[in-house]
């Protein structure tokens, strides 16, 4: 694997690793582990997802952090170097799309607990409402482009063991119609939300 053509670690890191004396390892890591595309294992390891952690931040450099569900292959990859990923219904604060509006920086953190693998991808984004990019996604309000500058495995010796989970009901899936969200059928979001069913009027 080839390191991306820049600095990967800045002043802050480098400052720690020499106050730790990891400089060397660092270094080894970076020019042998480091990639600003996908080879084959990250394909797999992106391609069996489903879900991820997505980092973001708006122009101050205020941070964000935002866990991202569906089936497998949601996290879709165009090319080596570029990766598309849907934007659901959520609860309308749009932090994730807002930020990258603000800044294209992003990061990406892919877990797979059961082989353990930590996988992770930064990169520069932007959003998206093409139509022949949103057909690909059912019930999508947007996509988000990346292109990857960093591509890495993480050391996975602290994770968990995590039992296998099924798939949550609320993704959107061909031939499948999403239940709404209880929260969305309270009565303080009438007229605020979009419901895909009728409302109980027994809900508080």
């Amino acid at each position: 694997m080839s390191a991306p053509g820049h600095d990967f670690y800045g002043q802050g890191p480098r400052r720690v690793q020499d106050l730790l004396g990891t400089r060397r390892l660092a270094d080894h890591i970076a020019q042998r582990y480091v990639a600003d595309r996908l080879d084959d294992t990250a394909a797999g390891i992106i391609e069996a997802a489903d879900c991820f952690y997505l980092a973001t931040a708006n122009a101050a450099g205020a941070p964000d952090c935002s866990y991202k569900g569906g089936l497998p292959g949601f996290l879709k990859i165009l090319a080596p170097d570029q990766l598309m990923f849907p934007s659901y219904d959520g609860n309308g604060m749009f932090r994730s799309l807002g930020n990258i509006l603000e800044n294209p920086r992003v990061g990406i953190l892919i877990i797979d607990y059961e082989k353990p693998i930590k996988l992770r991808i930064n990169g520069e984004a932007q959003v998206s409402q093409n139509p022949e990019q949103l057909e690909v996604f059912p019930e999508a309000d947007a996509v988000v482009l990346i292109r990857t500058t960093e591509v890495f495995e993480n050391c996975p010796r602290y994770l968990h063991e995590v039992g296998q989970r099924r798939h949550s009901d609320y993704v959107p899936r061909p031939g499948h119609v999403p239940p709404d969200p209880e929260w969305k059928l309270k009565s303080e979001y009438e007229g605020l939300v979009r419901l895909r069913n009728q409302r109980p009027d027994q809900v508080p």
